[in-house]
């Protein structure tokens, strides 16, 4: 709270509150009609309410103002898919959300993420996506909706039928393979701290340990990255951090340079790291989904 004291007479300070307000003539006119002892002061470039409930009746006008700035945006997104709508079945319009059942997908998840204020209902399995955010959500739905086309199970094993056999089958069954084998290769003499959250081009890893083993650079080449020539690597186990552990993490300062790139691991950026706790959340909910399913099947077997 702040005082504005009375420039025509030397009386005390009155209580009171500041605010400042868009210059639109609109807002300052209700701001008036809700406020009619308001005053402007030159001193403080702000507008001066008096009292000593100032600062939370202000507060309280505020966050009214701010509700039906949301309300009208939700209207005018409303109007706007009513007059050019987004047709397809994997899109809903709900009385207040856009409703987005997809099969699963990194790029579908990538994509609706950049939609401000979207969110994951884990009960629903469903992403919701307001009325307001219909822009952006426009923009980005050709993406979204190729993206769940090409993952939908007839087509995935279409796609699996179609390369079964081929040289593209037996790489992507040794990726596969490869990955859950949780080791990476880092230089013999650079290796990266343990137990902290590192950034490799696999994704944020927390090294466990290195047993000396050394790395063939045929192995590194194809399923890690470039070898360095005359480099010497061993392999590195790995496990994934918990959501505590990326949340504490405190972000590198810079992004990896191009030596660190070529290295193989750097410490993480912000970026990375909202991704990577993005990622764990979803992994959290995943598991105590299976374990609240699990708890009530044994509850309907032993009523």
């Amino acid at each position: 709270m702040k005082q504005e004291p009375n420039s025509d007479a030397p009386s005390p300070p009155r209580d009171g509150a500041t605010t400042e307000l868009p210059h639109d003539r609109i807002t300052v006119q209700r701001f008036r009609q809700a406020f009619p002892r308001a005053r402007w002061s030159d001193r403080l470039n702000a507008w001066f309410v008096p009292g000593r409930t100032a600062e939370r009746r202000i507060g309280r006008w505020l966050a009214e103002i701010e509700a039906e700035g949301e309300a009208f945006a939700d209207e005018k997104g409303k109007d706007a898919f009513a007059f050019d709508p987004i047709k397809s079945r994997y899109l809903e319009a709900g009385p207040s959300f856009f409703r987005i059942r997809t099969p699963y997908s990194r790029t579908i998840v990538n994509e609706i993420r950049e939609i401000p204020l979207a969110r994951w209902d884990a009960d629903r399995r469903l992403w919701m996506v307001p009325y307001r955010s219909f822009d952006e959500l426009r923009r980005r739905w050709p993406a979204i909706e190729m993206a769940a086309e090409r993952n939908e199970p007839e087509m995935r094993k279409a796609r699996r039928e179609a390369i079964k056999g081929t040289g593209e089958d037996e790489a992507s069954k040794a990726r596969t393979r490869e990955r859950r084998r949780k080791r990476y290769p880092v230089p013999a003499n650079d290796g990266p701290p343990l137990q902290r959250s590192i950034s490799t081009h696999a994704g944020i890893v927390f090294f466990t340990r290195t047993d000396g083993e050394l790395a063939d650079t045929a192995t590194v080449d194809t399923f890690y990255f470039p070898a360095r020539h005359h480099e010497e690597y061993v392999w590195a186990s790995w496990r994934s951090g918990s959501l505590e552990e990326l949340v504490t993490t405190w972000p590198a300062r810079t992004s990896p340079g191009r030596q660190e790139l070529e290295r193989g691991w750097w410490l993480s950026t912000l970026d990375e790291l909202r991704t990577a706790r993005r990622d764990a959340k979803s992994r959290r909910r995943a598991r105590q989904r299976r374990e609240k399913e699990a708890s009530s099947e044994r509850t309907a077997e032993n009523p």
